[in-house]
């Protein structure tokens, strides 16, 4: 079985693969404080949890954007399974062509994302992943990684706009009745999720117009299904997106 992990900001996202069949998604937070034998801890848990044993691991694969966690994550697994996990980051092959100024400045979520999205969903296609921050990935009618845009997080912009004000609380990303809110809750809940699915929506025109041709619109993300429900355009919520793409990259790196 492979083991793949996917450490963002917020979560890490562990998943389980046994062949192509994802049978364990599972996730962490993040805690900067941990050291590497706390998350040993917490991998044998998530094992336990779903009844497996560290000998059914053969494989394992890591994304990171926490550079300082890197290390502890991989003693981690290691200590855990017996297994090196291969990390994604430049020199690992994905399969895709990557055409930014510097293609080694690339995220390793944007890349696992990206190969995942052209695998299952073809090209042209905008990725959209809606977690601590909110990116868009292009990928071009040839199957080229173009780049794309960042800005801040669902999350992350509710709860700045919380802490900045002394009359606003913190609430949860639910949809409002309505866009036009009669309280305060409501009026925050429109702002969120209404206008983030116009920013998807708007961003997403300018990118295919750019582009000069339609595209696929695809999303993935912890915040990614409430959100994108609202959109006007089609757009499929694909939660474990991310997970099949570490698979892919894995396989793609076998000798």
């Amino acid at each position: 079985m492979l083991l793949v992990l996917d450490m963002g900001n917020t979560n890490i996202t562990v998943g389980v693969f046994d062949g192509d069949r994802l049978v364990v998604e599972s996730r962490l937070a993040t805690d900067y404080r941990k050291m590497g034998d706390e998350y040993a801890m917490d991998l044998m848990d998530i094992l336990s949890l779903y009844h497996l044993q560290r000998e059914d691991i053969d494989g394992a694969i890591i994304s990171s954007v926490v550079p300082s966690l890197d290390r502890a994550l991989q003693g981690a697994i290691q200590k855990v399974t017996g297994v090196l996990p291969l990390q994604v980051g430049p020199g690992v092959k994905s399969g895709i062509d990557i055409r930014i100024d510097n293609p080694r400045q690339l995220g390793a979520d944007l890349l696992v994302g990206a190969v995942a999205a052209l695998h299952k969903y073809g090209a042209p296609c905008l990725l959209w992943d809606l977690g601590t921050a909110t990116k868009v990935s292009v990928i071009d009618k040839n199957g080229a990684f173009r780049g794309g845009a960042i800005m801040p997080g669902v999350r992350t912009s509710l709860d700045s706009l919380s802490n900045a004000t002394a009359l606003l609380p913190t609430v949860s990303i639910d949809t409002p009745p309505s866009v036009i809110g009669t309280n305060t809750v409501d009026c925050m809940a429109s702002g969120t999720v209404f206008g983030t699915a116009c920013t998807i929506d708007g961003m997403s025109d300018r990118i295919e117009a750019e582009l000069g041709y339609p595209v696929k619109v695809v999303a993935t993300g912890g915040l990614a299904g409430e959100i994108v429900a609202q959109c006007r355009r089609d757009i499929p919520y694909d939660p474990s997106l991310l997970l099949e793409g570490l698979r892919l990259i894995w396989l793609k790196n076998q000798k």
